[in-house]
């Protein structure tokens, strides 16, 4: 599903950005379970990146 898709891409480049600058961005999933529609954010966010992202996930990139 395209929604199921979007939320993982979208999260998931939210982790790695948090994982490579862990003093500017925290992310966090309610029980991090993929069932999850809440996310917890908090910090600076690369926007360029993450539609970068989106838009590889709804063109069938990796």
């Amino acid at each position: 599903m395209l929604e199921e898709k979007l939320t993982d891409a979208i999260v998931e480049e939210l982790k790695r950005q948090a994982a490579n600058q862990p003093h500017l961005l925290k992310v966090e999933r309610a029980d991090d379970a993929k069932a999850s529609q809440e996310l917890i954010v908090n910090g600076k966010i690369d926007l360029a990146a993450l539609v970068m992202v989106i838009a590889g996930s709804v063109a069938g990139g990796p």
